[in-house]
């Protein structure tokens, strides 16, 4: 089942998010070469692709796990979670209905 993980960010957390990037994203690129990705990407902390210093808001994840426990653990995991970029996670199922 795929399975929706929000993060938000904490306050002034471009640089923490910077620093933690790359592990974060081959994360993502591993569950997308398991063919288990749906989509994901950050929020924009302003109306624009490239908010420079303000940054993002939080992360939105949808992917597909065996159990929604396999999913809360995979974003605990998460190194925007380990490093103090996410002051909150939500972790819900997604039921995919179009496109």
């Amino acid at each position: 089942m795929f399975y929706a993980i929000m993060g938000t960010d904490r306050e002034d957390s471009l640089e923490a998010r910077l620093q933690a990037r790359p592990e974060h994203v081959e994360r993502l690129k591993q569950l997308q070469n398991e063919g288990r990705l749906l989509l994901a990407g950050p929020h924009p902390a302003i109306d624009s692709d490239d908010p420079g210093p303000a940054g993002f808001s939080g992360s939105l994840i949808i992917a597909e796990f065996a159990s929604l426990e396999e999913a809360k653990a995979w974003a605990d995991d998460d190194p925007y979670t380990q490093t103090g970029v996410f002051s909150q996670i939500s972790v819900k199922p997604f039921r995919k209905t179009l496109p």
